[in-house]
């Protein structure tokens, strides 16, 4: 049971960028699917989750940004990322939430990392000009 995230890039601030998350050992649909990020120097953050009835939850610093998605044909889950700021430079995982995507009060993406398995290896999204 592995995930594996790909399609980063290189992209220049305000600019779009899709990554996918490609599931081996298991279908997607089953499991909440998590996207999380991790920038140079920094602790890894959640982004936002799609649960099992395809219902998407962000964590505040990109809510109406980017934008999750799966096609459960090709078993592969998508972070669409719009408006990238520099901020957003970071390897982007994907992972299972095995407690499919849980929220806050505000509606935000609140996981718990013990929640959290199937890690593949993340890709790097730079933003620059």
């Amino acid at each position: 049971v592995q995930l594996q995230a790909s399609g980063g890039g290189l992209v220049q601030p305000g600019g779009s960028l899709r990554v996918s998350c490609a599931a081996s050992g298991f279908t997607l649909d089953v499991d909440g699917i998590g996207w999380f990020r991790q920038a140079p120097g920094k602790e890894r953050e959640g982004v936002g989750c799609i649960n099992t009835d395809g219902i998407t939850y962000y964590t505040d610093a990109v809510k109406g940004r980017f934008t999750i998605s799966r096609d459960n044909a090709k078993n592969t889950v998508y972070l669409e990322m719009n408006n990238l700021k520099f901020e957003d430079t970071a390897v982007y995982y994907c992972a299972r939430d095995l407690a499919n995507c849980p929220y806050d009060h505000s509606g935000s993406y609140y996981y718990n990392v013990k929640n959290l398995d199937a890690w593949g290896q993340g890709t790097l999204v730079t933003v620059s000009s």
